[in-house]
């Protein structure tokens, strides 16, 4: 159960601010995301038109929701040593404010004067796709230590053990997990083209069917692809049993099986002139290792961002997304068109205050499926219209 400020919270920020008897360098940083905004629902369904693969939540117009995540750190300097802690609150929603990070990192140290060494919960988030709200590659999140940026040759190495502990929950009662993360990054292979290989491990006891799993995923980045201005990010991507495709733990409940996991998506973004946008393209396979059921999984949509002026942008999100293989073949189809207030006209300019009207439309396969949800008494099709803000910094 997620705790609400305690007195020891409040004082964990608290010091964050203060300038005590250590050396300070005087790097406060305040950083932080929030979004949230009324919501003209359909028969109360306020989003969420997702046929429930990983990269299928095409986000804009389509959360429903309000929460909001600070993240605050406060920067150390010794003769011997850089140091930080870092502490990050967050609420999502009418839940109770929840601990996303706490941990304190050590860097600058003579015998590796690049690595940072770290202990406590911690994200460690490498790529999303932004118009999906999903990481594909991402460790971290539990209880654990490791080590960044050790150089190895051009390239970065870094380590990490977690166990299935975090900061506000313990590990179900008769279950342990441990995964270790291997991730080398900055791995230049062609000009303007980088890969990262992220690798996991999973040893465990009480887990459902097996105690183990493992996975790799690789991408390849390349900026200017074809022409300048234009990125392009690919990923191929597998794991099984325990270990859940992005680099995190998958089904600790010792309830839940492993799963057999394969995943290769490809997303494009750009920024030529006050024309923004991005892709993306994904096909992802899931087998249950237990009952052996298998769903596969496509997306293929995309953002467009056209700026009238810096202030004034329209943004137009489309997709269409498939699951079969369990039961008959679902599809789901979503539009959303938001003519957005903003501080810039770029692509990634935050924040923004949008207007949107959002449609969406399903077979009956999907109403099914989806029944207690934007399924319900039998609709195949609704329309949601809202008012949105979103803003990072």
């Amino acid at each position: 159960m997620k705790h609400t400020f305690s007195l020891s919270a409040i004082a964990l920020a608290t010091a964050l601010c203060a300038v005590g008897a250590h050396a300070d360098d005087g790097t406060f940083e305040f950083h932080g995301y929030s979004r949230g905004g009324p919501v003209s629902p359909s028969d109360g369904v306020k989003g969420r038109f997702q046929l429930g693969g990983d990269v299928q939540g095409y986000r804009l117009g389509n959360e429903g929701d309000n929460g909001i995540e600070i993240d605050l750190s406060k920067t150390f300097k010794t003769d011997a040593a850089t140091y930080k802690v870092e502490y990050m609150p967050a609420k999502w929603n009418s839940g109770n404010v929840g601990t996303e990070q706490a941990f304190v990192e050590i860097g600058g140290m003579g015998f590796a004067p690049e690595a940072k060494f770290w202990v406590g919960q911690r994200r460690l988030r490498i790529q999303d796709v932004h118009i999906v709200d999903y990481f594909l590659l991402n460790y971290g999140d539990n209880q654990g230590a490791g080590v960044t940026d050790i150089p190895i040759g051009g390239a970065k190495l870094g380590l990490g053990v977690f166990t299935g502990d975090k900061f506000d929950t313990a590990s179900v009662t008769g279950v342990t997990a441990t995964r270790l993360n291997a991730d080398i990054s900055d791995i230049g292979i062609n000009p303007g083209g980088k890969l990262r290989v992220l690798m996991t491990g999973v040893n465990g006891t009480g887990l459902a069917d097996s105690n183990t799993g493992a996975g790799i995923s690789v991408s390849h980045n390349q900026t200017d692809f074809i022409t300048k201005g234009l990125n392009n990010a690919l990923f191929l991507q597998t794991s099984s049993g325990h270990a859940r495709i992005d680099g995190e733990f998958l089904n600790i409940d010792g309830v839940s099986a492993g799963q057999k996991v394969t995943r290769i998506a490809d997303s494009l973004s750009w920024q030529l002139g006050a024309f923004g946008g991005q892709t993306l393209l994904a096909y992802q396979t899931n087998k249950d290792e237990k009952t052996g059921v298998e769903t596969k999984d496509t997306s293929i949509g995309g953002r467009i961002s056209y700026a009238f002026s810096k202030n004034f942008k329209l943004l137009v999100d489309a997709a269409t997304t498939t699951r079969t293989g369990n039961g008959p073949d679902q599809r789901l189809d979503k539009l959303t068109i938001a003519p957005t207030l903003s501080v810039g006209p770029g692509f990634y300019s935050r924040p923004e205050l949008r207007f949107y009207v959002t449609m969406a439309n399903w077979n009956d396969a999907a109403g099914a499926a989806n029944a207690t949800s934007f399924g319900a008494g039998g609709k195949t099709a609704r329309t949601v219209a809202g008012v949105q803000y979103e803003i990072w910094w």
